[in-house]
């Protein structure tokens, strides 16, 4: 049931993606980044559909993904891509306003949800959506910051193909894209998680089972009261804040609990998707 919520959800946001395309940036020439960009340059100077293009250049990279980020990640990325592709062949190019700053900006936020909900449900866009990924596993930096850097060679192509003016529209789409994606897709974001407890041991429990972090366990006492309690301290990012106040609640109601988003993480942090458990084991959260 998880999985087929996590598709629909990737199904729906491919086909805004390629509505956002095809109704407010192709009209006016103004491109999205990457591969996608690429594609809808080529699309536009020959007979080939930007869809079929989306698939041709997505090819080498999928391939380059499966090995590095996991099957299932790169099956539900292809999944996603496909669907874009086809919605991109039955949706009409269209022009909803003669405006081209208004078609650039609501084309961008609208990309931007689109990819941020793709991504945040495990899947991709293909592209430099892949490699973004790929490097934000190594590097706590934001995804949209990040393709929208890698997105600029798209902006200088289409400068030179179209024109300078157009391309700062696609500047200003790709940027707003970017922004939204980063407000979407917080795994970079992490979190310093500290819960003072006199039910220690089955809160430790609890999260271990659910969680693959390592947990940094220390005796305290209370100040006022003198009980003697637990105080667990761990690092984890923002998408498990959900999972981990239910479990302290459901055990321990009066825990208190802090919680601090953390600029820096150094030493053995793992920065994989939790959700991807073919790409590692528990022991590895030991």
């Amino acid at each position: 049931m998880d999985r087929l919520i996590r598709l629909s959800i990737v199904f729906v946001a491919s086909v805004v993606l390629a509505a956002s395309l095809n109704l407010f940036l192709l009209p006016h020439e103004i491109l999205t980044g990457g591969v996608s960009g690429i594609a809808m340059i080529l699309g536009l100077m020959t007979p080939v559909n930007t869809g079929i293009w989306i698939i041709i250049l997505n090819i080498p990279i999928l391939i380059l993904g499966w090995m590095k980020l996991g099957k299932v990640f790169i099956a539900n990325s292809v999944f996603s891509v496909l669907v874009t592709s086809v919605a991109l062949l039955y949706i009409p190019v269209m022009e909803l306003t003669g405006d081209v700053l208004l078609s650039s900006v609501f084309g961008g936020v609208i990309a931007g949800i689109a990819i941020g909900l793709i991504v945040r449900f495990h899947s991709s866009t293909g592209g430099f959506d892949v490699v973004g990924l790929f490097l934000t596993m190594k590097k706590d930096i934001p995804l949209g910051g990040l393709v929208f850097a890698m997105n600029s060679t798209v902006v200088f192509i289409s400068g030179f193909i179209f024109s300078w003016e157009l391309a700062m529209y696609t500047m200003a789409s790709i940027y707003i894209t970017g922004l939204v994606v980063d407000r979407i897709h917080t795994r970079h974001v992490k979190l310093s998680l500290m819960v003072v407890t006199n039910k220690g041991e089955e809160v430790k429990k609890e999260l271990l089972d659910n969680l693959y972090r390592g947990i940094t366990v220390v005796d305290g006492e209370g100040a006022y009261s003198e009980a003697q309690l637990k105080v667990l301290y761990t690092v984890i990012n923002r998408y498990e804040l959900a999972l981990v106040r239910p479990l302290i609640r459901n055990i321990d109601p009066n825990a208190f609990v802090s919680i601090n988003e953390t600029m820096e993480v150094m030493g053995n942090f793992r920065r994989d998707d939790p959700s991807n458990k073919t790409a590692h084991s528990k022991k590895n959260a030991a």
